[in-house]
């Protein structure tokens, strides 16, 4: 959410930044509803003292006998109680619009990120790893001999509809493979602490994370109340929900591996074919809790720890940083690593990690108290650490062999007992 104070300070720079963002501005829209209601509770302050001064003179006229002066200050003491409970009812309507508005407006861009108006526009700040040459024409994960006993596409229609998948025997143990090698990684090398949170939340954790309230179509409500999260951004952020954290405490560093849902309610008819685009998947994520002076660094540190992930699985990528169009709703600088599939001959998005400033622990106020100093709003960083699902399909893209079998990366073999392949016919080996 944006600081009200911030956009009552400079108006013209917060409707600069919302134009960039291919917005119409808003400022005065924001500090109309503002002024309307600051003034509301200007005057019922006034009406109160006015009560309060009447209220001492009503003893005052009855001791003194003055029967119609007692009568006008105690109707004028009636009167003032009255509208002083309009205007806080009043002000406290135009105060809810107006946090109702402020909720759903993005966050605003850094200075430095490119305009643009989508994915065309974003620039490319560095590449790694060449792209395999093949001896013959590379297929699409789900053509893959090796992978066909193993990745069940009409079971799944039948048990849940279209755009879920049912992994079984060498390929479902690849994928588990993949989940426990970046959750080790990111714990052992990256200094990330795992953690298991719920993947069903409380309505307003969907809010503090800028889920809410304007992309509800894009995930899941159960019938009592409870949301399916699309990310463990949303859970992990969440953790310090409400809370004044300590700056000795801080950076904190969560990463954890959770089923994610998403209903793709502005997808439809892309990447139909496969499991690229699912409404269930599994993601290991990371969210980093920092001071406002070191998230700049901490975003460098989670790409990083992001692109270490590809570059151990031997996978070639490319880092680009979006731009103003293409960034998502809660980001002030987001960096995309995008794979290499030889199966589609493109690179193909499958991390987006994001700082967000203050914006989150706005909506979430959520602070930390300096060394001797009052509460400051702390700023939030997510990301990918990866899609696991995405790191599934390139393994077994870059890996295929002409015969239909898959070559599995090296840094993987630990965690596959010592297995290298999946074999055409889709066992381990």
């Amino acid at each position: 959410m944006h600081d009200i104070k911030a956009i009552r300070e400079n108006p013209a720079a917060f409707d600069a930044a919302l134009a960039r963002r291919g917005l119409e501005a808003m400022s005065s829209q924001i500090l109309g509803l503002d002024e309307s209601r600051r003034n509301k509770i200007q005057a019922a302050e006034e009406a109160k003292a006015e009560q309060n001064k009447a209220s001492k003179s009503v003893g005052a006229a009855k001791a003194a006998g003055d029967e119609t002066e007692f009568e006008r200050l105690r109707a004028l003491v009636a009167e003032k109680k009255a509208e002083i409970a309009r205007l806080n009812d009043e002000a406290k309507a135009e105060d809810a619009r107006l946090t109702e508005l402020l909720m759903t407006i993005p966050n605003l861009p850094y200075d430095d990120i490119p305009d643009g108006a989508d994915e065309d526009d974003n620039v490319e700040i560095r590449r790694w790893g060449t792209p395999r040459d093949f001896a013959f024409a590379p297929k699409e994960h789900y053509e893959l001999a090796a992978v066909q006993a193993g990745m069940d596409f009409e079971t799944a229609a039948k048990l849940s509809g279209a755009r879920f998948v049912v992994l079984s025997g060498a390929v479902a143990r690849v994928h588990r493979a993949l989940a426990q090698f970046m959750l080790d990684t990111h714990v052992e090398e990256n200094g990330l602490t795992e953690t298991i949170t719920p993947v069903l939340v409380r309505e307003e954790m969907m809010y503090g994370t800028g889920q809410l309230p304007k992309f509800g179509a894009d995930s899941y409500r159960t019938e009592d109340g409870w949301w399916l999260i699309p990310t463990a951004e949303v859970t992990l952020t969440n953790i310090v929900n409400g809370e004044i954290v300590e700056e000795a405490t801080l950076p904190r560093r969560y990463v954890a591996h959770t089923q994610c849902f998403r209903s793709e309610a502005g997808s439809a008819g892309r990447d139909t074919a496969g499991m690229l685009r699912q409404h269930q998947f599994e993601k290991v994520e990371m969210v980093s809790i920092t001071a406002p002076e070191d998230s700049e660094a901490e975003h460098a540190r989670m790409t990083r720890c992001a692109e270490t992930i590809l570059e151990k699985l031997g996978l070639p990528y490319r880092t680009v940083v979006l731009c103003t169009g293409d960034m998502g709703f809660g980001a002030r600088r987001t960096h995309d690593i995008e794979v290499w599939l030889p199966g589609q001959n493109t690179y193909r998005e499958i991390s987006s990690v994001s700082t967000c400033g203050d914006f989150q622990a706005r909506r979430m106020n959520a602070r930390y108290r300096p060394e001797g100093g009052k509460p400051e709003f702390l700023h939030t960083l997510n990301g990918s650490g990866l899609a696991v699902g995405r790191t599934l399909i390139a393994v077994l893209e870059n890996g295929q062999q002409e015969d239909g079998s898959v070559a599995l990366p090296e840094a993987l073999h630990p965690w596959l007992g010592g297995k290298t392949r999946i074999t055409a016919e889709g066992r381990l080996a």
